[in-house]
């Protein structure tokens, strides 16, 4: 290795020694990426607005845009917030996402016991028979928020749901998925968009996202979007695929 031979400058005055340096070496300083914003005393991190374009995670571009704003993820890893969120059964234990459905692909749904769009628990549950040997399963998630549809106690529904519909599948405590006190979980699965780049606000009872075993949000589909629809079986198919 040469080295330049040492010689001395001066500078206001005073002379100063260089001291021999690698002439083929360099050095690389990398410093840490900034902290995140802090709102109150939980972390959140931004995305980009719609100007800067969608986000790519990897597998699919989930839209930034939620109702003009940027949207708000509640960690850096969403993916891990999405199944970790804290969030009571319907029976009132301690879970999440992923003690409820854990290693599985799943279709998150926001349920209602008097909806026109109520019998699409049948479909609900002959998808979750179907699949759930191969890593499958529907989260139910029963709102109040439409047309007042969901008004039962935690028993009521849950008797409604097992007598009239035979229900098996997970549900979760009753929330909010809209709104202020939106719970965590729909803050993330409201950024994402649907087949037609509709993101944003849940539209009615019964809109659905399909999760990958990682908690990445592959899809959502409209309310309207039945569970035998091609389009919502092809997409559970190709997520199972992938296990």
């Amino acid at each position: 290795m040469t080295t330049r031979p040492l010689a001395s400058v001066h500078r206001a005055g005073v002379v100063q020694r260089l001291e021999p340096q690698p002439s083929k070496l360099m050095m690389r300083v990398r410093f840490p990426p900034p902290a995140p914003h802090r709102s109150g005393s939980r972390r959140v991190a931004h995305l980009p607005s719609a100007a800067t374009g969608p986000v790519d995670d990897g597998r699919r571009v989930v839209s930034s845009q939620r109702n003009g704003a940027p949207a708000q993820l509640a960690c850096d890893n969403p993916a891990m917030s999405l199944l970790n969120h804290p969030i009571q059964t319907l029976s009132g234990q301690p879970a999440s996402l992923s003690t409820m459905a854990p290693d599985k692909v799943c279709l998150v749904v926001n349920v209602a016991s008097k909806c026109g769009l109520t019998p699409q628990y049948e479909g609900l549950e002959r998808l979750h028979a179907t699949y759930s040997a191969r890593g499958f399963s529907v989260v139910g998630v029963p709102c109040n928020q439409f047309g007042a549809q969901e008004p039962g106690s935690p028993d009521e529904i849950a008797t409604f749901c097992s007598t009239t519909y035979g229900v098996t599948f997970p549900m979760t405590e009753k929330v909010d998925v809209n709104g202020a006190s939106r719970h965590p979980i729909y803050v993330d699965l409201t950024a994402i968009a649907d087949a037609d780049g509709t993101d944003g606000d849940i539209r009615w009872n019964f809109e659905k996202f399909l999760i990958g075993t990682d908690g990445v949000p592959l899809a959502r589909f409209s309310p309207m979007v039945a569970p035998d629809d091609p389009a919502l079986i092809a997409a559970i198919e190709a997520a199972l695929s992938q296990n």
